[in-house]
């Protein structure tokens, strides 16, 4: 194992995030409890970017003590994972169909509304469009063969639901679900995660995966109901270096 394996960290650059928010912008996923050698390595890194979101896995006390401490970083989110065994024999419900490799749909799109996200929570990534996001996201899902949706139609033919997801080894992760405001509450969500776990158990899954905001206790109480469990809560913050785009590094303390 090499030494940048051992670390208790992860850090990389975002260039999608920095080409849409337009400013430099980095992800560092605390692992473990860092030594204080690697905090001061980590300082290090974060203060040449506008913008970085921390990830702290599993709200490692240590970690949140340091953040909290040593940074002006602030708690955007608590990110909670759920899983679920993929459950053989299910039947397709009716109305409900799944799909690759999807042309783009206008209405899809209409039906990305997500108000707990994080980047309307934060205002500065607000303002720079962060409620678009998730529809970006789903713009650029649109025309992939490894980006799966599960879509349901009314009567009419009309789509009201999709769940956007994905393959990774014997894993399934759910991506984005939304289902229209007009039809909340008839079991259309109940439906694309039934043939969402379907597709992932003929296609060899094991395990489905999903993550969401703690404070979004609808969702929560829907995926338990479905028999999710949950398996991580991660601390989110996010740190903004107002200085870093001007000369290349930021200050991290007050």
């Amino acid at each position: 194992m090499s030494k940048d394996q051992e670390k208790a960290y992860r850090f990389s650059e975002l260039k999608w995030d920095t080409d849409f928010f337009g400013i430099s912008c980095a992800r560092a996923v605390l692992e473990g409890e860092l030594s204080r050698e690697e905090w001061d390595e980590l300082k290090r890194l974060i203060e040449g970017y506008r913008f970085v979101s921390i990830v702290n896995r599993h709200s490692l006390p240590g970690n949140s003590l340091l953040i909290g401490m040593e940074t002006r970083a602030f708690l955007a989110d608590v990110n909670i994972q759920l899983e679920k065994e993929a459950d053989p024999g299910r039947a397709m419900p009716a109305g409900v169909e799944v799909a690759s490799g999807l042309a783009r749909d206008e209405n899809i799109l209409a039906m990305a509304n997500y108000p707990a996200s994080k980047f309307i929570a934060d205002p500065e990534l607000n303002r720079r469009n962060g409620s678009e996001v998730y529809r970006e996201w789903l713009k650029n899902s649109f025309g992939r063969s490894d980006k799966y949706f599960a879509l349901s139609r009314d009567a009419g033919g009309g789509r009201n639901g999709f769940l956007l997801f994905s393959y990774r080894g014997d894993t399934c992760t759910i991506e984005l679900v939304a289902v229209s405001a007009y039809v909340e509450k008839r079991g259309i969500g109940t439906d694309l995660l039934r043939a969402c776990e379907i597709s992932a158990q003929a296609a060899g899954c094991r395990i489905i995966r999903v993550g969401t905001q703690i404070r979004n206790t609808t969702a929560i109480n829907f995926y338990h109901k479905y028999g999710f469990r949950m398996v991580g809560c991660h601390q989110v913050f996010h740190l903004w270096n107002p200085e870093a785009d001007k000369d290349g590094r930021g200050s991290m303390g007050s």
